[in-house]
């Protein structure tokens, strides 16, 4: 059946039927809808077919205009070949996906994994058009020249798995969403960086500078295609407009969050400047990253929120334990380990090594089975994310390796409740693909990934060689299954490695890490 084109636009979007396919199909468009001007308009169509007939539409988008929407359209989707842009699709998702490839585990883990690793490659996405074109931050158009405009950055939940993952996948991501945020700074005027971005504009949503450790991160990582200049002095911005200010600590309802996040950002700054020579800058807010200790009281040996005049606030019945006492989304409990850029110094304020590993020790054994959302190891949000890597720090890595296991096992599942909280932009499934792969790092910023166990027995990783030396990394984890799941003995490209932890520029130098499991701790490897 042959139709007359039938061409719809609608706030920015263009949609057409065909005039001719080798398929069946009728399209009408609501009168009224054909052009009109204004906001919410919504777009409503129906196609009058009989029983069998098949329907073909596209549709471009484009938050420019409607020449950027049917240009969109007719670069990206030039033909009505449903079949052919179909395999194309696949394709494209394939060969993304093909960045990590696993041998081993059951088709459930690889089920699970590979949808993990699909939802990390979602946001953030292109904003821009096909010619490059977006709206600024000053509602006006600009163009891209050497990255690609992203936008969806839940800064407070992926700068702790989800960039760290994209900046040994997808580095370009990485230095694309720098360059989103640090450009959004400049052209809104505002020369901050937005911890939670959505089309440009600033949300505002949740705490702290996240921002700062993705380029702190990025830079470290040789991830530097970004304006520095403009992008350091929006950084300093950010920590000063945002931050502990004069009192080294911050007040009221978030004292707890508000003051640990922030000196770690400060640290974050501190060492950024310190790679880029500004040693003054980096004396200072090194020193200011040390701020945690401001709101831990040595009375009750926690992290306790204080009142604008250093007074501490009322200690509840539970202690501790109280959801949202000086907190966002946690307790002093869950927020109190979120120290990743000192752990000696946050061990010493909390009595010492033995007395921490008892501790942790408590935190994880008291979670539900199920890991839904508790008051211990709330894998079903962010802050704990980086604890159970703390581990391996405290000279005990066969913990990391039982409870990563554990997580991945109890808190990740190929149904529709799949995970025990929200994806959070793809932070909940980076952490996954992280740890199942046997790597993820405690504080971004460094360049220190912790070792743990692997689910699968062989996970090779593609390097991007505009970022790294070599070709591919690969772990090798010989003899492992569910109840193999300690390491014994390790080897980095052939050679022994007693360290449960390795270097971004390891990875990025391609190689192999081989890894011996077996069902008990080995308490020896790892501890240096």
């Amino acid at each position: 059946m042959q139709t007359s084109p039938t061409d719809g636009r609608v706030n920015g979007k263009t949609l057409k039927a065909p005039a001719t396919s080798n398929r069946s199909q009728k399209a009408t468009v609501i009168p009224g809808t054909k052009e009109k001007a204004g906001k919410h308009l919504g777009f409503y169509t129906e196609f009058a077919t009989t029983e069998k007939e098949a329907v073909l539409m596209k549709a471009g988008i484009s938050f420019v205009s409607i020449d950027g929407a049917r240009n969109n359209l007719e670069t990206e989707i030039k033909d009505w070949n449903f079949d052919g842009i179909r395999q194309q699709t696949f394709n494209s998702w394939n060969k993304a996906l093909g960045k990590i490839t696993v041998t081993g585990g059951s088709e459930e883990e690889k089920k699970i994994f590979y949808t993990a690793l699909y939802h990390t490659m979602i946001d953030p996405r292109n904003f821009s058009d096909a010619d490059g074109k977006y709206i600024g931050g000053d509602g006006k158009v600009h163009a891209v020249k050497n990255f690609t405009k992203r936008t969806i950055f839940s800064g407070w939940d992926v700068f702790r798995s989800q960039m760290p993952l994209q900046s040994i996948i997808n580095p370009r991501v990485v230095n694309d969403m720098v360059n989103s945020l640090v450009t959004l700074a400049d052209e809104s005027g505002n020369q901050y960086l937005e911890r939670w971005e959505f089309l440009n504009a600033y949300s505002g949503c949740m705490i702290g500078n996240p921002a700062v450790s993705v380029m702190a991160d990025a830079w470290a990582k040789g991830i530097r295609g970004f304006d520095i200049s403009k992008g350091y002095a929006f950084a300093k911005n950010s920590v000063e407009k945002f931050g502990n200010g004069s009192k080294g600590y911050s007040t009221g309802g978030l004292s707890v969050s508000l003051t640990l996040e922030y000196a770690y950002f400060d640290w974050c700054l501190g060492k950024l400047a310190g790679a880029l020579g500004k040693k003054d800058d980096a004396k200072k807010y090194l020193v200011r990253g040390a701020n945690y200790k401001n709101v831990f009281d040595t009375a009750k040996a926690w992290f306790r929120p204080r009142n604008d005049d250093g007074s501490w606030q009322p200690w509840p019945e539970q202690g501790r334990m109280q959801q949202g006492y000086g907190t966002i989304e946690s307790s002093p409990y869950q927020q109190g380990w979120f120290v990743p850029h000192d752990v000696p110094g946050m061990v010493a304020l909390m009595g010492g090594k033995e007395k921490v590993l008892e501790d942790l020790t408590v935190f994880f054994d008291k979670v539900p089975q199920n890991m839904m959302w508790n008051d211990y190891y709330n894998h079903a949000n962010e802050p704990v994310h980086h604890v159970p890597f703390l581990f391996n720090r405290l000279g005990a890595p066969w913990l990391t390796q039982k409870w990563t296991r554990e997580i991945c096992a109890r808190a990740y599942h190929n149904s529709v409740e799949g995970l025990v909280g929200n994806e959070d932009v793809g932070q909940m499934s980076a952490w996954y693909v992280l740890a199942a792969s046997g790597l993820h790092p405690v504080c971004p910023g460094s360049t220190r990934y912790e070792i743990t166990s692997p689910v699968f027995d062989n996970i090779s990783i593609a390097l991007d060689p505009a970022y790294a030396k070599g070709k591919q990394f690969t772990i090798s984890a010989r003899n492992n299954s569910s109840a193999n799941r300690y390491i014994q003995r390790a080897w980095l490209n052939g050679k022994p490695y007693a360290h449960c932890y390795i270097n971004h520029a390891d990875i990025t130098a391609g190689g192999t890490l081989v890894l011996e499991m077996g069902n008990q701790p080995a308490k020896n490897w790892g501890i240096k």
